[in-house]
């Protein structure tokens, strides 16, 4: 991989990274805001919901953000971009689409059709 796109990357991950981590803040300083009081329990039902539904999404970017700072480790160590199953380069049109893969199509596809057959 080139020079100029390990430096693009870098710095998109590097962008994404932030924008997750301050979304992080903002459901922390959202949780830590006193409950409250709800005098009508469909009320109390819906909040619970949508603290729930936001729970989830922060969930996920905990697990997203795991990845970009594994993303950023390989570009360090010079294996961004290089598929962990076969060893062969990631189209730089997946990388764009998914900047966290570790896996060309080829092995992804082949490990989707793996898992969808065993039932995973």
């Amino acid at each position: 991989m080139k020079d100029n796109d390990l430096i693009f990357f870098k710095n998109l991950l590097a962008d994404r990274l932030n924008d997750l981590l301050s979304h992080a803040d903002d459901t922390v300083t959202g949780m830590t805001v006193p409950k409250e009081n709800f005098a009508d329990p469909t009320d109390r039902a819906s909040h619970e919901a949508n603290r729930n539904f936001e729970l989830r999404i922060r969930d996920r970017e905990h697990k997203l953000i795991k990845k970009v700072k594994k993303a950023l480790k390989r570009i360090e160590d010079g294996t961004f971009g290089m598929c962990e199953t076969c060893g062969e380069d990631i189209s730089i049109a997946r990388l764009k689409a998914r900047p966290v893969t570790t896996q060309c199509i080829d092995c992804k596809t082949r490990e989707e059709v793996l898992e969808k057959a065993l039932g995973i």
